[in-house]
């Protein structure tokens, strides 16, 4: 690799710890910069703030990358903001300013920052295990390009998120003029278990794999809220289409619409409905709009009798048509958007390696 050059992490980027404020700095009124003990609140790229500081002991600067360095060890977002950091963060700030290419060469060497935890309950890494991971560093003028690269496909990528959510929350707003705003007192009530079928998620399928294969091609879900990342086949039996889930533990209530076949496994509970009676996308935004919790003082948690006897109001059929006639294309878009992502998402993890070790070699473009 010609003019790459081998330094400590240390000299590329300067790293600040995090270090918590006293507790009673802490609100939720947006008084001080936004506060983040750790990644509870990471997003894609970006987090999200509901914790706010009025006396930060820690800071990280616009465009600092946030790494989590406390279990779990490993996650990685970037700062939009100046942001008050705890203990459980580390921020790094590009010497060179190419905060574009820390980001993605952190991704790159992340399982060798976790491989060197330390702490036998909670792993972690600390200051000198971060500034002496050995990295290979490419020209500044590459570092440019590496992530122009890569950013391109994130930009294309958070765009769809970004269309995802708009078509969301169209169908939500017109689910609320229909079915809240404008409801009829004469409307029927059902239990849930009266509209389809419920069912809890149950073990792992007997075969199954941690990628996509021919041979094990429909996603396994137990928490609700993304594919596990396995894949089984066989027990047809099990395998549920066009339905929704409710995460049952853990995070409790966390409401998906399944459009793809799917084995759902423990923590999670499908209700089918029967399209006589509702559509499957009122059915979904319904229970988005519903404050769904567990029971149990140890551990919350949903069970399918607790699901099942829950009613929901069920507007004329003829009216419940004409409104899923209107919203399934918001979710097909939806449903294309994420075929799109998954495309995108592959290419860029293909070529995230290949381009941080310089195994592909990209150049910047002259300019005229």
């Amino acid at each position: 690799m010609s003019k790459w050059k081998e330094y400590k992490l240390g000299e590329v980027a300067e790293i600040i710890m995090g270090q918590s404020p006293k507790s009673e700095t802490y609100n939720k009124n947006k008084v001080g910069l936004p506060f983040l003990q750790g990644n509870r609140t990471f997003g894609r790229i970006n987090p999200y703030f509901d914790t706010y500081c009025d006396s930060p002991k820690k800071i990280a600067s616009e465009k600092d990358i946030l790494f989590s360095v406390r279990a779990p060890v490993g996650d990685i977002n970037i700062a939009q903001t100046e942001i008050c950091i705890g203990r459980g963060l580390a921020s790094f700030r590009a010497i060179n300013k190419e905060y574009r290419f820390l980001y993605y060469l952190l991704l790159f060497i992340k399982q060798n920052i976790i491989s060197v935890e330390s702490g036998t309950v909670y792993g972690s890494v600390n200051r000198t295990d971060l500034e002496n991971t050995i990295v290979n560093i490419p020209p500044l003028s590459e570092q440019k390009a590496i992530a122009e690269v890569l950013s391109s496909l994130d930009d294309k990528i958070d765009l769809l998120h970004r269309q995802n959510e708009t078509l969301e929350k169209m169908a939500e707003t017109l689910f609320k003029k229909w079915f809240v705003e404008d409801a009829d007192d004469g409307w029927e009530e059902k239990k849930l278990g009266e509209i389809g079928e419920i069912k809890a998620g149950g073990d792992k399928p007997k075969v199954y794999s941690d990628i996509k294969t021919a041979n094990c091609n429909i996603p396994i879900y137990s928490n609700g809220i993304s594919n596990e990342g396995l894949y089984g086949y066989t027990d047809t039996a099990r395998i549920i289409s066009e339905s929704i889930t409710i995460s049952a533990r853990g995070t409790i209530g966390f409401i998906s619409l399944r459009q793809e076949p799917y084995f759902p496994i423990v923590r999670l509970i499908s209700i089918t409905p029967d399209e006589n009676i509702v559509s499957s996308k009122y059915l979904y935004l319904w229970a988005k709009s519903q404050n769904i919790s567990g029971t149990g003082t140890t551990q919350q948690q949903l069970t399918a009798p607790d699901i099942s006897a829950r009613k929901m109001t069920i507007p004329p059929l003829k009216l419940m048509n004409e409104f899923t006639h209107i919203v399934e294309s918001f979710f097909s878009k939806k449903q294309f958007n994420k075929s799109q992502i998954r495309t995108l998402e592959k290419l860029r993890d293909t070529l995230l390696p290949k381009l941080i070790s310089g195994e592909v070699r990209v150049t910047m473009k002259e300019s005229s």
